[in-house]
Formats: C-alpha cells, structure tokens, sequence
C-alpha cells in the first residue's frame, strides 16, 4: 500500500535534479488540456466576459441574441477541442512519459516526439478520445460517477506512455483494475495540493505554476506503484506495456 508522504517525497527527490525540465513539461501538459488535478481549474470568469451571462444579458435587455458572438464562441470551443484531440493527447502523454523516466532516473529526452510518432500516433489518439468521451458520458448522466470514473480512467496516459498501442479497451481495463480501492485514497492526494496552490494563486497566480510539477511528478510516482502491483498480481504482463525493450540506464528493475 503506498502513502502520500512515500510518494512526495520520491518526487521533490527527483525534482531537485530535474525541477526547471519537469516546470517546463509541465506547462505544456496545462496548455494541451492533461491537468487533472487541482491545477487544472481556471478562476472564475466576471459576469461581462462569462459567455452564458452575456447572451442572457442580451435577450433580456435587448430582446435578442447577438449570434456573431455566439459564432466566434463555437468557433473557439471546436477549435479548442479539435486542438486537445489531435494535439493535446498526444503532447499529454509525452508528457507523462517524461515524468514516468524521470522518476526511473532513465532518459526522459524526446518524450514529446514520441507521441506524435506515427506509429503511437493513432494509438494514442483513439485511446484518448474514447476514454474522455467515456467520462463525458459518466458526468452527464451523474456529477459522481463521472468523477469516479475520472480517477478509474486516470492511469490510461501513462499506460499509453508505456505502450501506445496497447489498444482502447486494454487500456482502459488495466487503468480502472490498478486504481481499485485507490479511488478515495487518489482523491485524498489531490486534495492534499489545494494549499499548494491557493499559496500559488495568492503570488498573482503566476505560483501555481511552479506547484504543477510536484503534483505531475508525485502522480508519476503514483502510476509506477500501481504498475508494480498490477505486475505482480498479474493484472498485465510486462510484455503488454512493454517494459521488456526498456532498458533501464542505472540497471534498475524497471516496475
């Protein structure tokens, strides 16, 4: 069984030598849409710039919709989502895999290249795609389940960071049997960053930056115990995720 504090302390462990590489990896997992934690919320947006107000604002003082708006508000969320599915996932676990060599004191150079790989590429992409349309379709029917299987599905990037083609429904099998009986205990870990982060929104925002990459790294050191313990119970082999072609730098078991 791991504990938070055994996993924190793995990560400033692996941050005190990679911490400017980790910050900067860590921005661009923000900017492709992979924060799952607590430094993924936005502040909240005033009445004027919030889109729902402004429309609403508009039929009840003048009678009507201001569709031009409406149109540039469609145009950016295709936009944003189109740029989360063929770019964002791809740049998420890239990402994710930089954390996973780190924390393995392995090569974590060219982790971004790997995911748009064009033999990883689709693997990727389509693994991705269908587990958010999964929990889109778990919150829209519940608040909590979609939740739930938010953390169920969590360890799917870094499955893919290990094998890109494992495919969609071994992916997301293996990632709901690691987090089984973690769920409630992942979901303490997040909470445990909130202070982090209201620290780092209280230096003009700018410090919750600098706290991504010791939530990225501990969740990378997260995702190696579950690894270990779904090996050793035989919940996947270390062919499926490849671990074989991996060579270890420090000849180190590679979990």
């Amino acid at each position: 069984m791991w504990s938070r504090k055994e996993l924190k302390d793995n990560a400033k462990t692996i941050l005190r030598k990679t911490y400017w590489s980790a910050f900067w990896v860590s921005i661009v997992i923000a900017l492709a849409g992979g924060n799952t934690g607590w430094g993924g919320g936005g502040s909240g947006s005033s009445h004027s710039k919030n889109p729902r107000n402004y429309i609403y604002s508009n039929i009840h003082n003048n009678g009507f919709i201001d569709w031009n708006f409406v149109s540039i508000i469609l145009v950016i969320i295709i936009a944003a989502i189109a740029f989360r599915i063929f770019i964002g996932y791809s740049l998420e676990v890239g990402g994710r895999r930089f954390f996973i060599k780190s924390a393995q004191y392995r090569n974590n150079k060219k982790c971004f290249s790997f995911g748009f790989n064009e033999q990883n590429y689709m693997g990727i992409t389509k693994t991705m795609f269908v587990t958010n349309v999964f929990i889109l379709l778990w919150t829209l029917l519940l608040i909590i389940p979609g939740i739930i299987k938010s953390y169920a599905y969590r360890m799917v990037p870094y499955i893919l960071a290990d094998n890109p083609n494992i495919g969609v429904q071994e992916a997301i099998t293996l990632s709901n049997e690691m987090t089984k009986g973690h769920k409630f205990d992942m979901f303490v870990l997040d909470l445990s960053f909130i202070g982090w982060y209201i620290l780092g929104a209280l230096a003009l925002g700018i410090g919750v930056l600098f706290v991504m990459p010791y939530e990225n790294a501990t969740n990378a050191e997260l995702y190696l115990v579950l690894r270990k313990d779904a090996l050793e119970n035989n919940l996947c082999s270390r062919e499926a995720l490849l671990l074989n072609e991996q060579i270890s730098d420090n000849n180190n078991d590679i979990y």
